[in-house]
C-alpha cells in the first residue's frame, strides 16, 4: 500500500487553485473542455472564474491485445483517431476494430451528457484542456491531438498533478501546460487527493447544467 502524500483537499480544490494560476495568464474568453468524469469537477471551477463555457471531451483509450492498459492510441468524439508512435502495423487492425467500438460507447456517452449536443466549438479559440490529474498521459495526449484538429486557436493543458516525465510528453503537445505538482515519487493521481471519490455521471451532468446558466447570467 502506497503513502498518500495529500497535496489538494479533492477536485474542487484542484480546479480552484488551477483557476488562479490561469487567471494570471493572458487566455482572453477560452473554452474549458474537461476528460469525464474526474475531470469535469476540476474544470467546472475554472470555467466558474472564466465565466467561460464548459464542455466534456470525451475520450476512449485503445489498448494493446491482451493488454489493455498498455495504450496504442485512442479515440476521440468526431470521431478522430489518434495512434501512437511507433504502433506496429500488425496492430492496426485491431485498432481499427476497437475504435469503431469505442466510437459508439463515445456516442452513448454524448446522448448521456449532452442529450446528443454537439460539442461546443473551440475553433480559433483558447482550449483549456483539464483532468485530475494524470499518470502515463496516454489519453490526456490524445485528447491535446484532437483539439488540435478541431483548429483551436491555443491549447493550454491544465493538471493539478502529474509524474514529471509525463509532463514533457504533455509540454511537447500544448501551447502552455499549467501542472501544479510532480511529485516523486509518483505511484497514482488519487494518491495526492483527501477526497477522491468517483465522480458520477449525475454530477457531470449537474455541473454542466450549472456551467451553462452562470455563462448566460455572468454570476
Amino acid at each position: 500500500m502506497y503513502e498518500r502524500n495529500q497535496i489538494f483537499a479533492d477536485r474542487a480544490d484542484a480546479g480552484r487553485r488551477l483557476a488562479e494560476t490561469l487567471r494570471a495568464m493572458d487566455l482572453g474568453e477560452p473554452v474549458v473542455l474537461a476528460l469525464p468524469r474526474g475531470g469535469v469537477p476540476v474544470g467546472y471551477q475554472i470555467a466558474s472564474a472564466f465565466k467561460a463555457p464548459l464542455d466534456v471531451l470525451l475520450v476512449r483509450k485503445i489498448g494493446a491485445p491482451g493488454q489493455e492498459e498498455f495504450a496504442l492510441g485512442a479515440v476521440v468524439e468526431g470521431p478522430i483517431v489518434v495512434v501512437n508512435e511507433g504502433v506496429p502495423a500488425h496492430f492496426m487492425a485491431h485498432v481499427r476494430e476497437i475504435a469503431a467500438r469505442e466510437a459508439q460507447e463515445i456516442e452513448r456517452r454524448t446522448q448521456a451528457y449532452r442529450g446528443g449536443r454537439q460539442l461546443i466549438s473551440v475553433a480559433g479559440r483558447t482550449a483549456i484542456v483539464v483532468d485530475d490529474g494524470i499518470a502515463t498521459g496516454a489519453t490526456f495526449r490524445a485528447a491535446l491531438e484532437a483539439v488540435r484538429q478541431m483548429n483551436a486557436g491555443k491549447v493550454v493543458a491544465a493538471i493539478p498533478v502529474a509524474p514529471a516525465d509525463s509532463l514533457l510528453a504533455v509540454e511537447a503537445m500544448a501551447d502552455q501546460v499549467v501542472c501544479l505538482a510532480t511529485p516523486e515519487p509518483f505511484y497514482a493521481v488519487g494518491l495526492h487527493y483527501g477526497d477522491f471519490s468517483q465522480t458520477s455521471d449525475a454530477e457531470v451532468v449537474d455541473l454542466l447544467t450549472r456551467a451553462r446558466q452562470f455563462e448566460r447570467t455572468g454570476v
